[in-house]
């Protein structure tokens, strides 16, 4: 993999995260039109997860680690709702809860991004 320039890196990641929201509400409009469970819709989403991160790594782009647990999260969603296995807590939803205030909790500790030297 070779290293790509500063300003290369930038156009490549925005070219990624485009393809990768494409993707995304092209899955959610088949699964909508398509009525798929929620089980399919959750393992798509979480492959379209995990294939932007094996873009980045193919392309020598740092991973998302969040965006990996995401995908994770949601390929085990999926498949425990396809295989009909019932948890006793509703694990996914409070993972979901935590992953989003952790978002949530850093995106306001965060200084502005001139106070950061961007």
């Amino acid at each position: 993999m070779i290293e790509p320039s500063a300003e290369k890196r930038g156009v490549t990641e925005k070219r990624i995260d485009g393809a990768v929201w494409g993707s995304f509400f092209v899955w959610i409009g088949i699964a909508l039109l398509a009525s798929l469970s929620w089980g399919v819709w959750l393992l798509g989403a979480g492959v379209i997860v995990l294939g932007a991160q094996v873009v980045r790594r193919l392309v020598a782009l740092r991973l998302e680690t969040f965006w990996i647990i995401a995908g994770v999260l949601f390929v085990i969603g999926g498949i425990a709702e396809l295989a009909h296995l019932e948890l006793d807590i509703a694990i996914i939803p409070i993972l979901c809860i935590i992953a989003g205030a952790g978002l949530l909790v850093n995106a306001l500790r965060r200084p502005p991004l001139k106070a950061r030297g961007a």
